[in-house]
């Protein structure tokens, strides 16, 4: 054995007993596979496995072990009997996933073959036995640690691509010697290029991290260039500790050529991950300016044509997420047990008609009354947003859950170690979607036409027969409703308060004021900028030290250009 661990290509005893394996694994196909390997047998090694006789089932371990021939079929098998579910019922070996619960209360297991994993039927049902009925086995202290090794190295054969990843991947962080000669074998055979490259990793982590005495030095050496090449994160970190001082001398620090190589492949690695980090504070910020973008896009209608300060704008952000909230209840949407994911394309125009409702009310009952007086507007809204959280948390309470549809969960790695999430990706998407609406209904539209002519001069667009009421009714509606869609898109990343706009409108009236009151292109350009400059910030510098610094940067560019990166036009533009 140690001459194997010494020399990686000097394993060829050991890989002809291995062989079996992976010609078993590669043509399992789940609990119904079993294209090869004799039926009789396998059951017969299963009952020998699960026999109460301490020899009788340590010979079937292993005879397993050493035949190679089952490993696919009896992966699942294996599996279960970990977990406890493989039970005696008589004279037979049966399988029962979970137990159940009859209306007395008792338990109640349902049984399944342990091979094959299909429900047993008895007179045309599922067989069914009380629990009380059932013989319970599980592996001894010893034969555990066999057993979890066996599954290990199973399941770096397993036909489902996703259960090959995660053991590559555990392999490489046990670090166990003893799994080096699967782990090979695994190598030469598979075809993924993503687990190629998790067994490629796993591979030299093992190697790198064994003990001087049971590997070659020119091995070790290898193992760190691959480490390297591979940019791996979990290298980086297993290299630092092999340079890092240490006070035990039994275990000296590496030298000569070792030492330049173990420096050369952390150097790669870390310039790497910077690359990374950096692309992740990027996207971060991509996402974090994306709502903000949302929010802004309201206040820009609102604030930049009307002249109004908005204070209740986060609370109709607010509106919007809870409306997604109803729409999830009324249609029955939660995770895992009954995914209606065609909720959330019916909350997205919920989300917008709730919130334009709510502030085309502002804007008839209130905000109408006192066009021309800003500072009134702005304690007329404050109030009204106070209201709107309260009524809020009196009917709802202080927090509510929001689950994803399902296509939005998880995530995708366009390169190495960078994950991006589909929610994220989403809300990026859909800040471009309604960027285009917008500049699209304002520019191309006779209602956009009707509300810029309005904005220009009232008293002339009233003449013409514009019915500048109506235009500010349909301007308010539209920022509050985009706040609504903003509230909705929110919902992928938390969950619903009565506050949650709070957190957003202070940062929403800097992307306004910065990107020029009333310009889209501001909007866009200040939304994203102010996000990724947070996510850079933060891992520097604390996140409220960091909000700090923003708005000193903020207030440093108002008064070098006091009308922002795109000068407002319309009724703001002459005070």
């Amino acid at each position: 054995m140690p001459v194997i661990l010494r020399r990686a290509g000097r394993m060829d005893s050991r890989c002809e007993r291995l062989i079996g394996v992976a010609l078993g694994a590669l043509v399992f196909s789940g609990f119904a596979g079993l294209a090869r390997g004799d039926e009789a047998d396998l059951r017969e090694r299963i009952a020998r496995i699960a026999s109460a006789d301490k020899e009788i089932r340590q010979g079937g371990i292993e005879a397993v072990t050493e035949s190679r021939q089952a490993y696919g079929q009896l992966l699942p098998f294996l599996e279960a009997f970990q977990l406890g579910q493989i039970y005696r019922y008589g004279d037979r070996v049966v399988w029962c996933p979970a137990l159940e619960t009859d209306s007395g209360g008792n338990s109640i297991a349902p049984l399944s073959d342990p091979l094959t994993g299909d429900e047993l039927v008895h007179e045309g049902v599922r067989l069914r036995v009380a629990k009380k009925e059932l013989e319970g086995i599980s592996p001894r202290r010893r034969e555990r640690r066999v057993i979890q090794i066996l599954v290990r190295a199973m399941q770096l054969f397993a036909v489902e691509p996703e259960k090959r990843l995660a053991a590559a991947v555990k392999m490489g962080g046990l670090r166990k010697l003893d799994a080096l000669p699967d782990l090979v074998l695994a190598l030469e055979q598979e075809q993924d290029p993503k687990i190629r490259h998790a067994m490629r990793e796993s591979l030299s982590l093992i190697q790198l991290a064994a003990p001087a005495d049971k590997i070659a030095e020119e091995v070790r050496r290898e193992a760190a260039r691959t480490l390297g090449t591979l940019c791996s994160a979990r290298g980086g970190a297993l290299l630092k500790e092999l340079l890092a001082p240490r006070d035990d001398a039994s275990q000296p620090l590496p030298a000569g050529a070792a030492l330049a190589v173990y420096e050369e492949a952390l150097a790669q690695i870390e310039s790497y991950q910077l690359k990374v980090r950096l692309l992740a504070y990027v996207f971060s910020g991509l996402s974090l300016g994306s709502v903000l973008v949302l929010m802004a896009l309201g206040l820009s209608v609102i604030f930049g044509q009307m002249g109004v300060i908005n204070m209740a704008h986060g609370e109709l952000m607010m509106i919007g997420a809870y409306a997604t909230y109803e729409m999830q209840q009324l249609m029955g949407h939660s995770l895992p047990d009954h995914p209606v994911n065609a909720y959330y394309l019916c909350a997205l125009p919920a989300a917008f008609c709730a919130a334009a409702v709510v502030g085309w009310l502002m804007e008839w009952l209130v905000v109408r009354h006192l066009y021309g007086r800003p500072l009134d507007t702005l304690l007329a809204t404050w109030g009204i947003g106070l209201v709107l959280i309260q009524a809020v948390r009196v009917r709802y309470g202080d927090n509510v859950g929001v689950n994803s549809p399902t296509w939005l969960v998880g995530n995708t790695e366009p390169i190495q170690d960078l994950s991006l999430p589909f929610n994220r990706l989403f809300i990026l998407g859909l800040t471009a979607i309604c960027v285009l609406v917008v500049y699209g209904l304002m520019n191309f539209t006779r209602q956009g036409l009707l509300v810029r002519a309005t904005v220009q001069n009232r008293e002339t667009a009233a003449s013409l027969g514009v019915n500048t009421r109506r235009a500010d009714g349909f301007t308010f509606a539209l920022g509050a409703g985009l706040a609504g869609v903003a509230g909705c898109a929110l919902t992928l990343i938390g969950g619903g308060t009565p506050d949650m706009g709070q957190n957003y409108i202070v940062d929403s009236f800097l992307v306004v004021v910065t990107g020029g009151v009333g310009e889209l292109a501001g909007a866009v350009w200040a939304g994203f900028g102010l996000g990724i400059a947070n996510k850079v910030l933060e891992p520097t510098f604390q996140a409220i030290w960091g909000k700090v610094l923003i708005l000193v940067a903020v207030i440093i560019f108002i008064q070098w250009k006091p009308a922002g990166l795109f000068p407002p036009r319309g009724r703001l533009a002459d005070v």
